[in-house]
């Protein structure tokens, strides 16, 4: 079989092995005579694996004592508005960094719920830059400040975290959970959908402070109540079975590829390898972002002209290469390079633009 060189954002390339462990495992899940996505939930089966996945996402991503940790269904774009139902008090606000088009959707869902204070908005760079931590000034009543740590369509990303920050921090990580370690500590919650770095699509990763919990709103519908999750070690309902054994899968493949540190190596292999034929064009291909900012999952790109980018995006489909057309809302073009994508693929991809650049410059 010849594999496609995948760009996609998302669902995004899973690790070959895992896929091929899946295919092996669909029908009969270790000599058990059912698939685990028949398995009940309250069967052992998939506790024994439920149980395994939790204790790998631990160890991998340094979780301290203190949090709660589960998976939801509905996507992370539910996070949007169950983040101001349990955390935005009526008598407060809540801050955000609108860094770009994730960002403003969370805006736009917490002002459904509440008082929102945007503490930045990017919108008149065209989000291609992040602020200066040390500039940021919040409502005096914020209960909390939220930011999207990278921004898929924008390709913009946060390199450091705000500090000693009063208030609670939640961050959306969807698209670059596991790519790189991050201090767990400094955040009162994180979620993130598992199909960019993590797994297939139809979960999504939380990881809430307890103590943030005791602060939440009364009166909450139950499925959207944080706190019902954590009670039930996300097993209120039933859960996203076939994602959750995807994401136990590819977590023990990035703990054999060196765990979030070694992630973080490929990540800057891979996104290099494509900054650097774009810094070396002389302008024939050019970034948008902040170089402070790049993205290190989601590179995007532009050449002279649309009809180029046309001619281009048409020779990467010749050659086995999807996925590289930039999100609809802004055009040019977008390489993904999550966790499981090969870095041969990516070397291709820069020997590519090299040659496209020769022939059409």
């Amino acid at each position: 079989m010849s594999r496609k060189k995948n760009f996609f954002a998302g669902p995004s390339v899973m690790p070959v092995e895992v896929l091929e462990q899946m295919r092996e495992e669909i029908v009969d899940y270790q000599g058990g005579g059912l698939s685990i996505i028949e398995s009940s939930h309250r069967s052992q089966p998939f506790a024994r694996m439920y149980s395994e996945t939790l204790e790998l996402l631990k160890e991998v991503m340094q979780i301290p004592e203190g949090y709660s940790t589960f998976f939801l269904g509905g996507g992370a774009s539910l996070q949007f508005c169950m983040v101001p139902l349990n955390f935005l008090p009526a008598a407060q606000s809540a801050s955000y960094i609108c860094s770009g088009s994730w960002a403003l959707k969370a805006v736009k869902e917490a002002q459904l719920v509440g008082r929102v204070d945007v503490a930045w908005d990017g919108k008149a760079g065209n989000y291609t830059t992040l602020p200066e931590l040390s500039t940021l000034s919040l409502a005096d009543d914020s209960a909390y400040l939220y930011l999207c740590s990278n921004e898929t369509i924008g390709g913009i990303q946060w390199k450091t975290w705000p500090t000693n920050l009063e208030i609670p921090l939640i961050a959306d990580m969807s698209s670059d959970i596991l790519s790189r370690p991050v201090p767990i500590e400094k955040f009162s919650m994180i979620f993130a959908g598992v199909q960019k770095n993590m797994g297939p699509a139809g979960a999504t990763l939380v990881i809430v402070k307890d103590e943030l919990l005791e602060r939440q709103n009364k009166g909450i519908p139950s499925y959207l109540d944080y706190k019902v999750h954590a009670t039930n070690d996300g097993l209120y309902n039933t859960p996203p079975v076939f994602s959750i054994w995807g994401v136990k899968l590819v977590l023990e493949w990035i703990k054999k590829n060196g765990g979030a540190e070694g992630m973080a190596k490929r990540a800057e292999l891979k996104s290099n390898l494509l900054y650097d034929v774009i810094d070396h064009s002389d302008g024939y291909y050019r970034s948008p972002v902040d170089k402070n900012y790049r993205s290190t999952m989601n590179v995007v790109f532009r050449l002279p002209s649309e009809e180029l980018e046309a001619k281009f995006l048409s020779l990467t489909q010749e050659v086995g290469m999807l996925g590289l057309k930039g999100h609809r809302s802004v055009g040019g073009l977008r390489a993904s390079l999550y966790n499981a994508l090969p870095v041969e693929d990516v070397e291709a991809l820069a020997t590519l633009m090299r040659e496209f650049q020769r022939e059409n410059g």
